[in-house]
């Protein structure tokens, strides 16, 4: 009699359950159906106790999930592919150090302005109280490098939420934060009529800024146009600009792409590890359009030193805390498009050009550091597929923004703001899930490369064809150059470097290393032509300087 009870107790609790499941559906599984009426086709992640129920809802989803092997590395493959696609990145972690492990990635969106949605669980609000396991302050820990963040309550539409944080990763260029309680989660889902946030629009552009702008033009000799990180969605308009007014063009590190490298007025980028001829004619420059630029001290170096002589004109999205002769908020695409209907009469720059091709040629003529001839025979091999350049930090990386040409946005990809080592493996690999038909390279240095080389399992799960080129010179080669300039000693820079290519073989990938430079262009053959991961270890000079 007892157990027919219990059975029927049973039955009864089993059919109430799946009565709910269909009639009134958890957060977990609205929050999953709305990534992917959002179009989320890819989530970069780690598992964790927290979040399972989400994990539960992905198993039936459409949306892949890629399992990667440190969650730092979720954020930056998700950095990767944002930057890639143009699309913002999803990251979901767990609670606790699944967070705590995000918070690098995050950081770097943040100073990168790459649009990133991460989803982090968290222990219930009940819990709250003396210590609990995996409790940490995500809200706290990320005031101050996210465009916003949410704790999720029960009152809280999960719906709203969500879309909302993708609006905020879209407009305003950045990472947003959702920490996610499991009770929620795991609890029915509710709707809510709250309002949310509604669009903010720029204010217009006014026609007093556009001629004052334009004076401005008229009374300038040597006029040059900046390219920061925001200019790289107004390519089009900046190609018709430049065209028409036939001004010079330099650009910062993140800017790099946005103007073909290849084009005769392109001439380099600026900044502490800039090119000779950008930064030396900066110097003598009258007039400077500044697009989508963040002023950062890496490219203005000494602020009092930027452009002296020149009247700057800065349009952003946002205000910059520096004294300009206009500042106009805007972004760069809507600016050009009005813009050319206030063009002064158009002005010969002949002069300025000869003092251009002046500096170009004093450098042409140097004798070429051996880390360069390495990036330009990498550059003039791999040209005819356009590839896709995620760099790690370091020598590597400048040297990569001199020498390797980008003719197209969205080509070089790279940690600018931050100087994330460890960056570019796993951004390449969301580099390669973005667009899989580019060719995807990860130049990195050896220190670089050993932050994040854990992801080569993820290379290898997703059989993922990046092409990884180790610029191996066994330092901390940035470092030590400025030590070495600095303190004048040499001091915990110098790396005693395991083998590579038998790290490779463990994770049965394909590697080859290279020692000599008649070793290089068949080494480029064998990785490319491979179908899958390849690593080139190249041995190089440990004392160049850039």
């Amino acid at each position: 009699m007892y157990n027919n009870i219990a059975m029927t107790n049973l039955l009864s609790m089993e059919s109430k359950i799946k009565t709910n499941q269909i009639s009134v559906p958890t957060c977990a599984k609205v929050l999953v159906e709305t990534l992917e009426n959002l179009g989320v086709k890819n989530i970069f992640g780690y598992p964790g106790a927290a979040v399972l129920s989400i994990y539960n809802e992905l198993s039936s989803s459409k949306i892949k999930h890629y399992l990667v092997r440190h969650e730092q590395a979720a954020v930056h493959a998700a950095e990767g592919y944002a930057r890639v696609s143009g699309k913002p990145g999803v990251v979901l972690v767990t609670s606790g150090p699944g967070f705590t492990n995000t918070i690098t990635g995050i950081a770097n969106a943040y100073a990168d302005s790459t649009p990133l949605v991460i989803l982090a669980g968290d222990v219930s609000p009940k819990e709250n109280k003396g210590k609990v396991f995996q409790k940490v302050d995500i809200i706290s820990m990320t005031k101050t490098c996210s465009k916003k963040n949410y704790l999720l309550s029960p009152d809280d539409d999960i719906k709203q939420i969500i879309e909302e944080a993708f609006s905020i990763a879209s407009e305003e260029k950045g990472p947003v934060v959702i920490a996610l309680p499991r009770n929620i989660l795991e609890s029915e889902y509710k709707t809510s009529l709250e309002k949310r946030k509604t669009k903010q629009f720029l204010p217009p552009i006014t026609d007093t800024d556009f001629k004052k702008v334009s004076e401005m033009l008229s009374q300038a000799q040597n006029p040059f146009i900046l390219l920061g990180g925001g200019a790289v969605d107004a390519v089009d308009e900046i190609r018709k600009f430049v065209s028409r007014t036939k001004i010079p063009v330099i650009s910062t590190l993140m800017g790099i792409g946005a103007f073909p490298s290849t084009n005769p007025l392109y001439v380099g980028m600026i900044g502490i590890n800039g090119t000779y001829p950008a930064n030396t004619a900066l110097a003598s420059c009258d007039f400077l359009l500044a697009l989508g630029v963040s002023f950062s001290d890496r490219s203005t170096c000494k602020n009092s030193d930027f452009a002296p002589n020149a009247n700057i004109v800065n349009i952003n999205l946002k205000k910059i805390p520096n004294k300009f002769e206009a500042e106009i908020i805007a972004d760069s695409s809507t600016f050009l498009k009005e813009f050319i209907k206030y063009l002064p009469p158009l002005k010969d720059y002949t002069n300025w050009y000869n003092k251009i091709t002046l500096l170009k040629a004093e450098i042409t003529n140097s004798n070429c550091i051996q880390s360069s001839h390495v990036l330009q025979t990498i550059y003039e091999y791999t040209k005819m597929f356009e590839p896709v350049v995620v760099t790690d930090v370091g020598q590597h990386q400048m040297i990569t923004a001199q020498y390797f040409n980008f003719n197209k946005p969205k080509k070089f990809i790279t940690s600018g703001g931050l100087g994330t080592m460890g960056f570019g493996l796993p951004a390449a690999i969301g580099a390669y899930i973005a667009n899989p038909d580019n060719l995807v390279l990860n130049i990195t240095g050896d220190g670089s490369f050993q932050m994040n080389l854990q992801e080569l399992a993820t290379c290898r799960e997703h059989n993922i064809p990046v092409k990884i080129i180790i610029m191996n010179n066994s330092y901390l080669g940035m470092v030590r150059q400025m030590q070495e300039k600095i303190y004048h000693n040499l001091y915990q820079v110098e790396m005693t470097n395991p083998d590579f290519t038998k790290i490779a073989e463990a994770y049965d990938l394909f590697a080859i290393r290279v020692t000599s430079e008649p070793e290089l262009i068949p080494a480029l053959e064998k990785a490319i032509s491979h179908p899958g991961t390849a690593i080139i270890d190249i041995a190089i000079n440990s004392f160049e300087e850039i």
